[in-house]
């Protein structure tokens, strides 16, 4: 690794870019080195050409980087003999959003975007639509949750246990994070092949329109970058941020029983995988903040593009605040008006798998907004990335053979970072 600084100009936004940086572009400017690597493009390595594999900070002005100033480029701790590796997809660190009063044009989502759909707006055909919202705690809930997950594949979860102060307490982190300079929140930017720490969504990669939005990840624990952005003060921070991840993964275990349970299926039908074996958890967890700033433009902007989530389940936070959409066929964009209290329930990929397809993967999206700084959390709930996911066997049969071939977590991960929303089709049978 190494670091690329620019010395002087205006610094409006920043690029992260991986890529390949030839050992006598050191003095160069600015402006000429920008025209090649501020356009998100990675060269081939190789340790015979002399070249060195960089995280790359370029800082240009936001509407036109080809326009720097005339300033020198310093590189240091470069390495021209790192060896030959897969490139990971390459993320635009997120705009200063405090410093803009207008939309810059890469942020701007044109309505030919996406060929079925105008991605910032759409009308609803049916005005009555509106996500189900159901009692987790009822027992007799079964059969309202699968006509949720057929149907929709999401719905809102009230009654579930998870303590309203801990909201609270888990919004007020989550803008005490977002809240700090930039310059800090970088102090813990995502390197590209990893999913914890600060940055763009990673689904950035596959749209050439920028998203108006920030996030962090964690994955247990989030005390190493903490610490960066608040040396003396991190404690609450951690303490917050554990807790409540350890209410997700209790109530994510309790919705996926009651999930395969409305398929009539038990603990001991072919579901060993899900189950904690001598000892060691068999899933795996990611928790991420999402921050949506106040937009100037918020009709030709985007906060999160169309996606549908990787995960078995995804359990959304809205902060009681609007901009998530679920996709319904029939019904177009809904929003999912938020509830205080209540938690939102994404199927994912995975979970569309085991059902064998019965439950689908919900796609959805999130808009901004001119009038306040959107918070959502996010958990997601997977399968250990050794474990094998196939449909379930009692769900197959000689009328319902197996839809999709078996993938192991890891590897379906990987295709969905390379395929995007092609990844479930690649294993379909």
């Amino acid at each position: 690794m190494g670091v690329l600084a620019v010395m002087g100009g205006e610094r409006v936004g920043f690029w992260r870019v991986d890529a390949m940086v030839e050992p006598p572009w050191v003095g160069r400017s600015a402006a000429a080195v920008a025209s090649r690597v501020a356009v998100r493009v990675s060269w081939g390595v190789g340790a015979e050409s002399g070249w060195g594999r960089l995280s790359i900070y370029v800082i240009f002005l936001q509407n036109n980087p080809h326009s720097l100033p005339n300033s020198h480029l310093l590189i240091f701790n470069m390495n021209p003999t790192m060896e030959t590796q897969t490139q990971a997809p390459n993320y635009p660190l997120p705009l200063d959003f405090d410093n803009v009063s207008t939309l810059p044009d890469s942020y701007v989502w044109s309505t030919t975007t996406l060929p079925s759909d105008d991605p910032c707006h759409c009308t609803i055909n049916d005005r009555k639509a509106s996500l189900p919202i159901i009692d987790i705690g009822d027992p007799s809930t079964y059969d309202l949750v699968r006509l949720a997950c057929e149907k929709w594949g999401a719905f809102q979860v009230i009654n579930h246990g998870v303590p309203l102060s801990l909201f609270h307490e888990t919004e007020f982190q989550t803008r005490r994070l977002f809240s700090l300079p930039t310059e800090q929140k970088l102090l813990v930017a995502r390197l590209p092949s990893k999913v914890v720490g600060y940055g763009s969504a990673r689904i950035q990669a596959f749209y050439t329109e920028l998203m108006w939005s920030e996030g962090f990840g964690m994955m247990g624990s989030p005390v190493e970058h903490a610490r960066k952005l608040w040396p003396q003060d991190h404690a609450k921070f951690c303490e917050v941020m554990e807790q409540w991840q350890a209410e997700m993964k209790t109530l994510c275990n309790k919705i996926v029983g009651k999930m395969l349970g409305s398929l009539g299926l038990t603990h001991e039908d072919d579901m060993n995988w899900f189950q904690p074996q001598n000892g060691s958890d068999q899933t795996q967890c990611l928790f991420h903040l999402n921050s949506y700033p106040v937009c100037p433009d918020p009709d030709r902007a985007m906060g999160l593009a169309p996606h549908t989530d990787t995960s078995l389940i995804t359990v959304v936070n809205q902060f009681n605040t609007g901009g998530l959409q679920v996709y319904q066929d029939g019904a177009g964009w809904v929003p999912v008006e938020p509830i205080e209290g209540a938690l939102v329930v994404n199927v994912g990929d995975l979970m569309q798998i085991i059902s064998n397809g019965k439950f689908k993967s919900v796609l959805h999206r999130a808009l901004v907004n001119s009038t306040c700084h959107r918070l959502a959390t996010a958990f997601f709930l997977m399968p250990s990335s050794n474990a094998e996911v196939s449909p379930l066997r009692k769900l197959v049969d000689s009328a319902h053979p197996p839809l999709y071939r078996p993938v192991t977590g890891r590897e379906y991960f990987q295709l969905k970072v390379k395929l995007f929303m092609k990844a479930l089709e690649s294993i379909r049978l």
